[in-house]
């Protein structure tokens, strides 16, 4: 067994330093359905099977063709006749001895029909290339059953990408430029001890520039604080009048010159950050809010009971705050003083992590589950990342394709810039009108191209007047997507691939935030955009 996992973490080296051990297992625990092996299809879960997710079953009823052997690295000549499901499994589980594969050889639309609780089985769905009526019907199942669904579909030179998630829960959203948790406008009681246990004045030399930049920044602003009737210096000049008074505190050589010290350079430059209020972020604050959070039954998943467990010790122990984060940044300072400082804030962390695990126990008891329903190691977790919660919350498909729910205000105001990657959201669905009229997609041979404009302009046209949009789509558009002939060329595919699979690890781990709720990507000139439809 430790054999195993020291091969599994040189394996996956440099993705465990993204997501950690329980992101890994997570992945491993995964079961993903492929709908339709096509070039994207199979992008997505080579995307998928590199870094090691349980379990793939594709379903696709469909037999290789030319065309399919053309644009899809994972079928090769001799597969053509074959069923796609069968063939596109057995070359995507050569990447990865650790993946299981499955295929059922049967169109989505067949499962739909017999067995539709086939698809509640799995962590995601990813329906690929496949006509608006059948997306509507598996996404109505897959809502109903609290089942992640993400549409994919490569047209020509557009990429599109659908997420459809009731609620989608994220402890750990990765921010990219956090701010440190140090508590210096609020010092708790330790924390007060440890400054005070410090004398600038008194200090030799090598300790006053060793001195952690944080403590020299508590030390001044407890200066400053009795100087100016306990307010914090706010403004930009108040705070470049607090940047000097930390300099004057530099120590000076016998002919008066400053000595080098970098950690006071240090304090200086953090001054900003370091000013911070304490306070509940807004978005936390709205999830406290929530429904969820406020009643809590024997059904409530774990992060909205823990959500709970944090709002009831930011109103009791935490005065207001949230649980101390418990980290600290790196910083010039002697190894003891920073360990010394590193314990206090790791200390402060461990106790609040454990009253709000007492607030966890009270309430998981009073809607009769074990405390032991969610583990330590969890709750430690969600107070370290407390600040950083995020839920999404998708609109249905049925509820975007509807006439009376329709976005109009989005379509309407991205439509301003006629150019936009809107414009190629709208031309989507005037193809999937045509599909429906037609049973084919519009200049698939290179002789319907010309005809097809016109057939392909009256959908454009019903779309906009069903939806009531007062928009103007260029005929170059419309000319364009006759022109693509539903092609799926292996460069957008590919693209698309890596996109569409870093979503679905982001759904599955319930790590960093997944999009919401429309992403499309335009190959042309290399630009994308996210919209909510």
């Amino acid at each position: 067994m430790a054999a195993t996992k020291a091969s599994k973490e040189q394996k996956y080296d440099r993705q465990l330093r993204l997501w950690g051990d329980h992101g890994q297992e997570a992945l491993e625990n995964a079961h993903v359905c492929l709908i339709n092996a096509t070039a994207t299809g199979t992008e997505i879960l080579k995307n998928l099977v590199l870094p090691g997710i349980g379990a793939f079953t594709i379903v696709d009823g469909h037999t290789i063709s030319g065309e399919d052997v053309g644009n899809n690295f994972f079928l090769s000549n001799n597969s053509i006749g074959k069923n796609r499901a069968q063939a596109a499994t057995e070359l995507l589980q050569e990447l990865n001895s650790d993946v299981s594969g499955n295929f059922v050889e049967e169109s989505p639309d067949k499962l739909l029909d017999n067995d539709p609780e086939f698809f509640h089985r799995f962590t995601i769905v990813i329906g690929v290339q496949l006509p608006e009526s059948t997306c509507l019907r598996l996404g109505s199942v897959l809502w109903s059953a609290s089942v992640p669904f993400l549409v994919c579909k490569t047209y020509g030179l557009i990429g599109y990408m659908r997420l459809v998630v009731q609620e989608h829960t994220v402890i750990e959203s990765h921010p990219d430029n956090a701010l440190e948790d140090l508590r210096l406008d609020q010092p708790f009681a330790e924390f007060k001890n440890h400054i005070q246990s410090y004398d600038l004045d008194s200090m030799d030399k090598k300790d006053h520039s060793h001195t952690p930049w944080i403590i020299i920044v508590a030390k001044y602003l407890e200066k400053w604080l009795s100087e100016h009737n306990c307010q914090p210096p706010k403004n930009y000049k108040e705070k470049e009048a607090f940047r000097q008074f930390i300099r004057e505190g530099i120590l000076k050589n016998e002919n008066g010159v400053p000595e080098d010290e970098e950690n006071f350079e240090e304090a200086i430059k953090n001054v900003n950050t370091a000013l911070n209020p304490t306070k509940v972020p807004s978005a936390v604050e709205d999830l406290f809010n929530s429904e969820q959070c406020n009643n809590i039954t024997s059904q409530t998943t774990s992060f909205w009971v823990m959500l709970r467990a944090v709002k009831e010790f930011v109103h009791n122990e935490g005065n207001g705050s949230l649980p101390v984060r418990g980290t600290i940044p790196d910083m010039i300072a002697d190894s003891q003083k920073f360990i010394n400082l590193q314990n206090v804030y790791r200390e402060k962390a461990m106790q609040d992590a454990a009253a709000v695990c007492k607030h966890a126990e009270c309430l998981l008891q009073s809607v009769g589950k074990t405390p032991e329903s969610i583990s330590e190691k969890d709750i430690k977790l969600f107070c370290k990342c407390a600040s950083f919660l995020r839920v999404v919350r998708c609109r249905s498909l049925a509820e975007e394709y509807s006439v009376d729910s329709v976005n109009k205000d989005e379509i309407t105001s991205s439509m301003d810039n006629p150019d936009g990657e809107m414009v190629f959201y709208l031309m989507l669905r005037a193809v999937d009108r045509f599909y429906q009229q037609h049973s084919r997609y519009p200049g698939v041979y290179n002789y319907q191209v010309e005809e097809d404009i016109s057939k392909l302009k009256l959908c454009v046209n019903s779309l906009l007047q069903e939806y009531s949009l007062n928009v103007n789509i260029k005929d170059d558009y419309i000319h364009e997507f006759c022109r693509y002939g539903a092609a799926e060329p292996h460069t957008v595919a590919a693209f698309l691939g890596g996109s569409a699979a870093q979503e679905a690890i982001k759904i599955i781990s319930h790590q960093f935030v997944p999009f919401n709720n429309t992403f499309i990507y335009n190959a042309m000139s290399q630009t994308s955009a996210t919209l909510q439809l």
